[in-house]
């Protein structure tokens, strides 16, 4: 069926020298859903046709800019269908924008937008179009972090009553964007990253993963943002309180400057009839603590593991799976998306992925933690 034929992915963004780029590619592929047909693959015209050449796609295919490769796909019969962005920050708005404008799906990188209001733009163009906008909180590709959704939502740990996540990283502990560090340079410069550093960098991921775990949203915060390194124009670490519907409380940690850590990425939740806990660095396991019981371990694939774990994990017990594959998963999930807009149907059929939608929740996180922190560090509302 011509529905189910493998979508024909753009990508702007992920040249040489580029981390996620790569990432996303790897993930496209690993269960055959994409064809990577075209790209725009840095912002140097040089860089973005020899990073081309490098991947083996067509040189007519290969594009100078992102407007050039939206125009003249438009004109080909077997143009693409989506549009990987991964680029900074500060681009996302307008390549998504344009994107959405000539029909095509749109897999962006987080932080989504700059702006909630932003966010509320490409959230209309859209739902009016059916067209798929999917935004990559890949840590909510982890089987393990889907059996703790579902876990939590069987009521297992009871009512929730304490979200505590932190994400712990040590790179930026030196003023190393001085230096020309490809990475550290534009997520340390406001143009680029926008009001926040560490914050929307890491913080978003681990305050969607509390959001899409627990099921619960946060209606209010108080934060504490910092910058630690001497000259740096963004924070390096903030800590953050919040507040739930029905009185649980929650906090994140997130940092850019602690030492020793490298992608510490770690959630609790605890209920009035249990607890559990996931780290990223051991994907592969969950703690679930039962009230008056012992502590148990629940593992990828394992018979204890739940429809919404199994069905993602891809090989037997006892065989690692990791970041590739979470990221994977929700690029698979993103294609069945897409190929069900192929027929008419609802674009955003898997509510596992995250959307536009989310995206905007993750806008309003920082807009929040920003008007808090620069006030005094009082609550503000969500």
């Amino acid at each position: 069926m011509k529905s189910r034929n493998p979508i024909r992915l753009g990508m702007v963004g992920g040249g040489k020298g580029a981390f996620i780029g790569e990432v996303h590619r790897a993930a496209s592929k690993l269960d055959g859903k994409y064809i990577l047909c075209a790209g725009a693959l840095s912002s140097d015209p040089r860089k973005s046709i020899a990073s081309g050449k490098e991947l083996g796609l067509d040189e007519d295919r290969i594009y100078e800019t992102f407007e050039d490769m939206i125009l003249k796909e438009s004109r080909r019969d077997d143009s693409i269908e989506a549009v990987s962005i991964v680029t900074p920050n500060n681009t996302h708005f307008p390549i998504a924008q344009c994107c959405l404008d000539a029909g095509l799906h749109v897999i962006c990188d987080k932080p989504f937008t700059l702006t909630s209001a932003q966010a509320d733009q490409l959230i209309e163009k859209a739902r009016k179009q059916n067209l798929v906008l999917a935004v990559t909180y890949n840590y909510s590709g982890y089987p393990m972090v889907r059996q703790a959704r579902a876990m939590i939502r069987d009521g297992e740990i009871g009512k929730i009553r304490i979200i505590q996540a932190e994400y712990a990283q040590g790179w930026l502990s030196e003023p190393i964007e001085r230096d020309g560090h490809k990475q550290a340079l534009w997520r340390t410069d406001p143009e680029r990253s926008g009001m926040a550093g560490c914050v929307g960098d890491i913080g978003t991921h681990a305050y969607h993963l509390i959001c899409f775990t627990s099921g619960l949203t946060p209606k209010s915060l108080c934060a504490d943002v910092s910058t630690f390194v001497e000259g740096r124009k963004l924070d390096d670490n903030a800590n953050i309180l919040l507040r739930f519907d029905g009185n649980a409380t929650g906090m994140i940690w997130t940092s850019q400057v602690a030492i020793g850590n490298n992608n510490g990425l770690k959630l609790r939740i605890f209920g009035d009839k249990g607890g559990i806990e996931w780290n990223q660095e051991h994907p592969n396991e969950l703690i679930f603590s039962p009230l008056n019981q012992p502590s148990q371990k629940i593992t990828t694939g394992s018979p204890n593991a739940k429809i919404e774990a199994s069905s993602i994990s891809r090989l037997p017990p006892g065989h690692p799976e990791g970041y590739l594959e979470a990221f994977a998963n929700l690029y698979t999930e993103i294609a069945d998306s897409i190929m069900d807009a192929r027929v008419g149907r609802f674009a955003n059929t898997h509510t596992n992925t995250p959307s536009g939608y989310d995206g905007k929740q993750g806008a309003i996180f920082v807009e929040s933690v920003i008007r808090s922190s620069s006030s005094g560090s009082i609550w503000v509302n969500l």
